[in-house]
């Protein structure tokens, strides 16, 4: 879950971009990047127009609150986005633009609609793309096709509890739920009508914003002990939102690089929920969604995996490496191999919360370069 906005992954093949690390660092960015001053009263471009092709973004806050930064569409579909760039820390975003009009949005506080600047990509040339990026889309897109399909008949089951008054039955089925959209979540982010109504926590709602969705229930069953009124209504309408995300999954815009990105998202994800316990809050079922990201990301670099191996095959071994260690760290908290049974995240120490979340920190930083290798 994210606050209320769109994904990197959009319904037009505009622009696709690849998104690195932040950075503690003096470093300059390279001849011909796009500066992005980021404050927390204003948002600083260095150029208003540049041209098509690969274009890096070059991002530091110099403001006292953590940002993120996006691209955007004129409607306010996300092209591409930088979370969590705290304060004095730099981000590199390298992108294969297209023509068109955009904005570049800065957000302080990580809230609201952000500080923007209207910039132009000028005519350039196009990425093409190999035999075997199309083969790895053709893969993903039948993945997250799946997930969405296998997702609705578990939420059938969550919500069909709640409609009985059947506590019990719900929490059991709530986690289970949830697993396909946590695997794919920058994609299902991609329509993001969606997912402000199904995935949202309560400090993550804009202003004047109704609470619906799986956190909403969530704290009813865990923290009020009881559905109130409204329970029906509120299984009914996730049950209504989730069936449109699996009808127009089909249509998300997939790419190799989107892929990419999405996969360190994802473990950006864990790191800002799931690790801080701050998602599943109330019922605990972090290590739940927690594997279930590091899964999605995993799905991803294995479908882009032939084609890293050919451009950066040491960055494959250090990729191997890191997610082998990951899931052998989350094994320790599952009932059984292949269960989704986790320990509850309150039963998890301070010390062990530092173990996972420095493996999922060794992970992120390589997954990181993995676009970058992907479009060598």
């Amino acid at each position: 879950m994210r606050p209320a906005r769109l994904s990197v992954v959009t319904a037009v093949a505009a622009l696709t971009a690849v998104t690195g690390c932040a950075e503690k660092s003096d470093a300059t960015a390279g001849d011909g990047a796009v500066q992005v001053i980021a404050k927390d009263d204003s948002c600083e471009v260095s150029k208003k127009e540049f041209p098509a092709g690969h274009v890096e973004l070059a991002v530091e806050n110099k403001g006292s609150k953590v940002t993120e930064v996006y691209v955007l569409f004129p409607d306010d579909r996300i092209v591409t986005e930088r979370e969590n760039i705290g304060p004095g820390t730099k981000a590199k975003v390298t992108a294969e633009v297209k023509a068109g009009s955009y904005e570049i949005a800065c957000k302080p506080g990580m809230k609201g609609e952000g500080i923007r600047q209207k910039v132009t990509v000028t005519g350039g040339t196009a990425v093409k793309r190999s035999p075997e990026m199309d083969t790895a889309v053709a893969a993903y897109r039948t993945y997250v096709q799946a997930q969405a399909d296998e997702t609705l008949p578990k939420v059938k089951v969550f919500t069909d509890a709640v409609r009985a008054g059947d506590l019990e039955a719900a929490k059991k089925a709530y986690a289970p739920s949830r697993i396909g959209w946590e695997r794919t979540e920058p994609v299902a982010e991609s329509f993001g009508d969606i997912d402000p109504k199904v995935d949202v926590r309560a400090d993550g709602l804009e202003p004047g914003q109704k609470w619906t969705g799986w956190h909403r229930l969530e704290k009813a069953l865990w923290q009020d002990k009881k559905l109130g009124p409204d329970a029906t209504a509120l299984a009914d309408a996730l049950d209504k939102d989730l069936t449109d995300w699996q009808k127009r999954v089909g249509k998300a815009e997939i790419t190799p690089t989107s892929m990419a990105n999405g996969a360190k998202e994802l473990l950006d994800e864990v790191a800002a929920g799931k690790v801080t316990g701050e998602e599943e809050r109330y019922s605990h079922t972090d290590l739940v969604d927690f594997k279930a990201n590091v899964e999605g990301a995993q799905q991803s670099y294995e479908l882009l995996k032939p084609i890293a191996s050919k451009n950066d095959p040491a960055l494959v071994t250090e990729l191997d490496k890191q997610f082998a260690a990951l899931n052998t760290l989350l094994d320790q908290y599952r009932d059984a191999p292949d269960s989704y049974e986790f320990t509850s995240y309150e039963k998890v120490g301070k010390p062990q919360r530092k173990e996972l979340s420095d493996g999922v920190n060794a992970l992120a930083e390589p997954l990181s370069k993995l676009a970058a290798a992907v479009v060598k």
